[in-house]
């Protein structure tokens, strides 16, 4: 569910998408592990996306946050 609301706060620049990692750092360092997200350790504010994460966000948030994911 983590990685779906990270959909929320994505913005994306010509260097790629970029989430908030206001998150609880467990979660983060598993989406880490899994590949879903750059590293959430240091002082950012946001977390950098890979293309699965940020496509799986959407795809997540779509499913269980939207009307048209019923």
């Amino acid at each position: 569910m983590t990685l779906a609301l990270m959909f929320l706060t994505t913005t994306e620049d010509q260097f790629g998408a970029r989430s908030w990692k206001g998150y609880n750092w467990d979660v983060l360092g598993r989406l880490h592990a899994a590949g879903y997200i750059s590293n959430p350790v240091g002082k950012a504010k946001s977390v950098a996306m890979t293309e699965k994460g940020k496509q799986l966000s959407e795809e997540l948030f779509q499913k269980h946050f939207s009307k048209a994911g019923v």
